[in-house]
């Protein structure tokens, strides 16, 4: 196992095993009837990845996911096992590096979409509407302001990249590429997923502005995979300091965005080391989403 100066898993090694794929933030190896997920604390950022990493980020990511899959328990998930201590022998060497931060998950085929759900225009979002009034190619009212929550959620698909970015994409588009009935049932599980959670969430005191979905097939049964309503794949923000009409402060990696936008960075790698405040105030960020949403501590 790899880590960086402050401790944060930067990569992983696991003896007699290859990783079948090293994403941005997974490593994941195939166990020949499952497959271990191992999230790390690296950390991303218009599509690079850092050199170093924010401690703790992939256990918050796995802990998060965990929560939400326990509460929902109507939609299906890809979760066989948490308990790194319940894990095969051959992973017992490394249970203290896995416990907190993996998975053992069923095999399924990935639906090839990014399953994005908009309550509030923000973001990219909100750069396409002040230039022609649509988010994702759907026309939207006239009069919204910045960060405004949306008359109702809307599902804007994107096409799901092996590298480079994600394309945006019409519902009539995403049809297309994995058949109507399949684009119209995500849609639906994806919109029911994030209603509910932004009323509970709402509750806790923070507002869930957008957040993404991935999903695949066992058996036939399209079932919810990856990480779920985490601060990587959602925007959260504390109802408390939100305000219409700007960036609302926010508990998730768009405080690293916003770091990196105010360098004189190209957004192509090599990307730059994070200082160590950033770092530091990063990890704090993901650790108070866990705690204010999840009610869980590390």
């Amino acid at each position: 196992m790899k880590y960086d100066a402050n401790g944060a898993l930067l990569s992983t090694e696991i003896a007699g095993m290859t990783p079948i794929s090293r994403g941005k933030v997974r490593d994941i190896y195939d166990l020949g009837d499952s497959l271990l997920f191992i999230a790390t604390d690296r950390i991303s950022a218009f599509d690079c990845v850092m050199p170093n990493g924010i401690p703790d980020k992939g256990r918050v990511l796995t802990q998060m996911s965990l929560f939400w899959f326990e509460k929902f328990t109507w939609a299906p998930n890809h979760l066989i096992c948490a308990d790194a201590s319940q894990f095969p022998a051959a992973l017992k060497p490394y249970e203290k590096d896995l416990q907190g931060r993996s998975m053992i998950v069923k095999k399924a085929k990935t639906i090839p979409l990014e399953c994005i759900v908009r309550g509030y225009i923000t973001g990219s979002g909100w750069s396409s509407y002040k230039k022609d009034g649509t988010v994702c190619g759907m026309k939207l009212r006239e009069g919204y302001r910045q960060a405004e929550k949306l008359d109702k959620p809307i599902f804007t698909p994107s096409t799901k990249a092996e590298e480079g970015h994600d394309i945006n994409i019409s519902p009539e588009e995403a049809a297309k590429i994995v058949g109507k009935e399949k684009a119209e049932r995500v849609a639906e599980l994806a919109i029911r997923l994030y209603s509910e959670a932004a009323d509970y969430a709402e509750e806790k005191g923070i507002i869930l502005a957008d957040t993404k979905f991935e999903f695949g097939e066992v058996d036939g049964e399209v079932i919810v995979i990856d990480e779920v309503l985490t601060p990587d794949s959602s925007r959260y923000w504390p109802k408390d300091a939100y305000q219409i009409g700007c960036s609302p402060v926010s508990l998730d990696k768009q405080f690293v965005r916003d770091y990196l936008e105010s360098l004189d960075w190209d957004k192509t790698p090599p990307a730059p080391e994070l200082p160590q405040d950033i770092v530091l105030k990063t990890r704090d960020k993901y650790l108070d989403a866990l705690q204010r949403i999840a009610g869980r501590t590390l």
